[in-house]
């Protein structure tokens, strides 16, 4: 597995696992990180792929202090489930 990759000319969060990329596409602006849909490909679904990401991007969020505003439904859910980083959240 490779690390999170910021490809900025995409607006998204990338991340390779045996030869897919699973990501989610954000907005950033004054402190916040806005993530607007999180999608793994069919390839990784049901993996943990996705969750794998989230993790990578709210650790992001975490050394760069910012607030998380998750409209995807996905990142909501993850992101309010998780003990380490549902404090993240606008």
């Amino acid at each position: 597995m490779s690390d999170l990759r910021d490809n900025t000319a995409e607006s998204q969060y990338e991340l390779d696992e045996n030869g897919h990329t699973s990501f989610a596409r954000y907005r950033r602006a004054d402190g916040v990180l806005t993530i607007l849909w999180v999608e793994a490909p069919p390839e990784l679904r049901g993996t943990g792929a996705a969750g794998r990401l989230m993790a990578r991007v709210a650790e992001e969020a975490t050394q760069n202090k910012w607030r998380v505003v998750p409209v995807c439904g996905y990142a909501a859910g993850w992101l309010r489930g998780s003990k380490q980083y549902r404090d993240l959240v606008v």
